[in-house]
């Protein structure tokens, strides 16, 4: 496996980031729901989970009828996905692998790759698209979403006045990457701040198309689970894209 910025933070990381995911209000009750809603009837189908962290999507996939592949480069992830689908009797190919060296993939294998969350962390943002771009089926699609990076770039402040929220954004032009801690979670991680366009270009120059884009607003349900969720009904914490090969 390939060992970069990427992969040696994630193995950094233990069970309180699992705990966090499994737990995180925005996680469960907006970003996931919305995905899987997104990707419709996967039946059949055979998905690539990328960066699949504690396996939360492969299984909710697994359950729907898809045929599922995991990837993540934490090794620790990569073993509790598979003995969590192994508790709930989900038959998913899980592999430790960094997301820009698919090796034992072959070419024109799946009908979806899922990037939940994963792309604005990765090192080598070229070197997974060109191995997503291999690993997927003419006419395929990619479905990804992301921390919005017109509003959680690194110099930019989450404000909340009482019941009402703002965003101050002091620098967005200049991508870069820190380490910061997730709260909940002992180790820090890497972020990576990456334009709008740094993201619009990768995918164009690595042959995909962009045929959907969205800033989802909140249900009421969703927001009924967590009154954080309702700040999304002003301004966009994530960024939902779809590609197609």
């Amino acid at each position: 496996m390939k060992q970069d910025s990427s992969t040696e933070c994630w193995n950094q990381v233990g069970m309180d980031f699992m705990n966090k995911a499994q737990t995180n209000d925005f996680r469960m009750h907006y970003i996931m729901p919305y995905t899987l809603e997104k990707l419709g009837d996967v039946d059949g189908m055979h998905i690539l989970d990328l960066g699949c962290g504690e396996g939360g999507y492969s299984r909710e996939l697994a359950k729907k009828g898809a045929t599922v592949t995991s990837v993540d480069c934490s090794e620790l992830f990569v073993q509790y996905a598979i003995d969590q689908a192994k508790a709930e009797g989900l038959s998913i190919h899980t592999i430790c692998s960094n997301s820009n060296q698919l090796e034992g993939i072959c070419d024109r294998s799946f009908d979806i790759v899922l990037c939940a969350m994963m792309l604005m962390d990765i090192e080598d943002m070229d070197g997974t698209l060109k191995e997503v771009y291999r690993v997927l089926k003419p006419g395929g699609k990619v479905f990804i979403s992301i921390l919005h990076p017109c509003f959680k770039s690194k110099e930019s402040k989450w404000v909340l006045e009482g019941e009402k929220i703002k965003v101050v954004v002091e620098d967005y032009f200049n991508p870069t990457e820190w380490v910061a801690n997730i709260k909940g979670v002992q180790e820090p991680v890497i972020y990576r701040h990456r334009t709008l366009s740094d993201y619009v270009k990768c995918f164009v120059r690595n042959h995909f198309h962009i045929v959907d884009m969205n800033e989802p607003l909140p249900t009421e349900e969703q927001i009924s689970h967590s009154s954080r969720i309702g700040w999304l009904s002003k301004i966009p914490m994530y960024l939902f894209m779809e590609l197609e090969k």
